[in-house]
């Protein structure tokens, strides 16, 4: 078994166990510790770069992706419409309101799995359904969406119709054309930042 899934998972198993001290306010919301440790292990929280990329470009109206690195990172650059909820911020009542929504898929997602896995466990022992997490975080987004690798030649014709997407998200996303892995010059890659919202910056 992969070192790192092991690590992760003793990860979520002492960070879910951390959470039952949180203090008592509606602990009938609160989900079951057995449920919980059955979601962790199932590989259905986590949602590929791909299928988030084409719900932005479908404009997915049940889509509701939330960025749980740092005010700071958050600035820098984010996903399209993406708000912002730093990870220590979860538990507050105040922030509470943007998870839980009926009708929404809820998607944490930060530079890589740890965070996003974090902010996932704590938002189901909470009681909340419907939350996953985006696999690999920005660091898989700017690999297989940004900046995909072409194929090689002998690749099923599956892994090129999978390429060709991720050329066009890319085109979509950064308004740049990609060149073939094939040729000698690189491109540099513009990245324009897209209009999202703060949830501090929501009202709450």
């Amino acid at each position: 078994m992969n070192k790192n899934y092991i690590y992760l998972t003793l990860l979520m198993l002492i960070l879910s166990g951390g959470l039952f001290f949180l203090p008592d306010r509606d602990n009938t919301k609160y989900s079951n510790p057995e449920d919980l440790m059955w979601s962790i292990v199932q590989p259905t929280r986590f949602v590929s770069t791909d299928a988030i990329a084409k719900m932005i470009i479908e404009n997915d109206p049940t889509l509701e992706l939330i960025d749980v690195r740092a005010a700071d990172e958050y600035g820098g650059f984010s996903l399209q419409n993406a708000l912002n909820m730093p990870l220590d911020s979860i538990v507050s009542d105040n922030y509470q309101e943007y998870l839980g929504i009926d009708g929404m898929n809820t998607v944490f997602f930060s530079n890589d799995d740890i965070k996003a896995d974090q902010a996932w466990v704590i938002a189901k022992r909470l009681g909340f359904d419907n939350v996953y997490v985006m696999k690999g975080g920005l660091n898989c987004w700017m690999s297989t969406i940004i900046k995909p690798l072409e194929p090689e030649e002998t690749a099923s014709s599956e892994a090129f119709e999978l390429y060709s997407f991720r050329k066009g998200a890319s085109i979509y996303f950064t308004g740049n054309n990609i060149e073939s892995s094939s040729e000698s010059k690189k491109t540099t890659l513009n990245i324009t930042r897209k209009k999202k919202q703060s949830v501090a910056e929501g009202g709450c």
